[in-house]
């Protein structure tokens, strides 16, 4: 009678994993990501820039957000980091570039912010496509770089929670719809030797 009572359970206890992972893919698959699809530093005048694509999807609940008037900040980071064999890793150069993403219901277009600077859109897809580039932002200057040594140089675009209104912060805790999955790229870079 043990036996078959704990078989019965433990049949149970699959079943309820099942449900609950399927679930849980169900709610990542609802929730956004962005996703870097290239980066790479270029010689500029002053020393390096870097440029940068990345794939935006918001997710259902962050869209609807955005078509109600409410901003979205992104943060786009930039890191370059030195190793050192018997220490930590020297950190070298980093940049932080702020966007505001929102909508402005009289006109019905999308509004790209950095600083003082606005673009308008009048769709959200273009919006996304134009944040999701960087082009040709300098970030290193040339003496802060030794010729021949390897650097670590990474990339990174996510949404700013702690931009969002006080009430949708903590749904942002709370609700996965509200978190957008940022992925970080990083790559090995040798700066070009003086000609």
């Amino acid at each position: 009678m043990t036996a078959s009572f704990t078989h019965c359970w433990k049949k149970r206890l699959e079943r309820a994993l099942v449900v609950l992972g399927c679930l849980c893919c169900l709610g990542v698959a609802w929730a956004g990501n962005i996703e870097p699809k290239s980066a790479a530093l270029v010689a500029d005048e002053q020393g390096e820039a870097v440029t940068a694509e990345f794939s935006i999807d918001l997710g259902p609940r962050l869209e609807d957000a955005v078509r109600r008037s409410v901003p979205l900040h992104f943060r786009f980071e930039f890191d370059l980091t030195r190793k050192r064999r018997y220490w930590i890793d020297e950190h070298v150069a980093g940049h932080v570039v702020r966007y505001r993403l929102s909508y402005q219901a009289l006109t019905r277009q999308y509004r790209l912010s950095l600083g003082g600077l606005h673009q308008n859109f009048d769709t959200l897809e273009e919006a996304l496509r134009t944040l999701g580039r960087v082009g040709r932002l300098h970030v290193i200057d040339k003496a802060a770089l030794l010729t021949g040594e390897t650097y670590t140089a990474a990339v990174r675009l996510s949404l700013d929670h702690a931009q969002l209104p006080k009430p949708l912060q903590v749904d942002a805790l709370a609700d996965q719809d509200w978190r957008i999955e940022a992925m970080t790229l990083r790559w090995d870079f040798v700066p070009a030797t003086e000609k």
